[in-house]
């Protein structure tokens, strides 16, 4: 596990448009289907990491907190599963997330955003223009900090209110997306 943060893309990039496969349903989900009125979240995450599974019942927690709301919750794992399995579609497919968890095979949609690591957080607004790349908080294996969703959480109820998000970001860190 290399200790890897988020590379911060500049704000206001434009969404990369995807289409990738949902391993529990076996169909095929675009940005455009999870996108919502005000905005999307698309997160990189994976099955084995250790900083995602630190925060997978916040993860939980947050989709359910959101699935009524105006801002759609998109998932992605885009990790090299034929050398780590634990990520493969069908480990996958066993997750009950609250939202879309895809699988990003070619890796392209994870190159496309930037993404570098497990758990990857991008936030777009209604126009899908960048808001947000960042941490979900500070809480972090091993740190005693309990997952709280604090920056993730602040900067999606700006854009739900129609409010700025705050410009100071701190990058997310987690193992590095397992590249091919």
């Amino acid at each position: 596990m290399a200790l890897t943060p988020s590379n911060m893309i500049e704000p206001g990039l434009s969404a990369p448009d995807f289409t990738l496969p949902d391993p529990a349903t076996g169909q095929l989900v675009s940005l455009q289907e999870v996108r919502k009125e005000k905005g999307v979240l698309v997160m990189f995450i994976c099955n084995h990491c250790p900083y995602v599974v630190h925060i997978e019942a916040a993860l939980m927690q947050l989709g359910e907190d959101y699935s009524d709301r105006d801002l759609g919750i998109v998932a992605i794992s885009s990790n090299d599963a034929e050398a780590f399995p634990g990520d493969a579609p069908e480990k996958m497919a066993l997750k009950a997330y609250p939202f879309p968890y895809l699988y990003d095979e070619s890796q392209s949609v994870a190159k496309a955003y930037d993404a570098a690591c497990t758990p990857d957080f991008f936030l777009f607004d209604a126009e899908l223009k960048c808001v947000y790349r960042g941490q979900f908080d500070n809480a972090r294996p091993g740190n005693n900090k309990p997952a709280t969703e604090a920056d993730l959480k602040s900067a999606m109820e700006a854009v739900l209110s129609g409010e700025p998000v705050l410009e100071s970001q701190n990058p997310s860190v987690g193992c590095n997306i397992k590249w091919k």
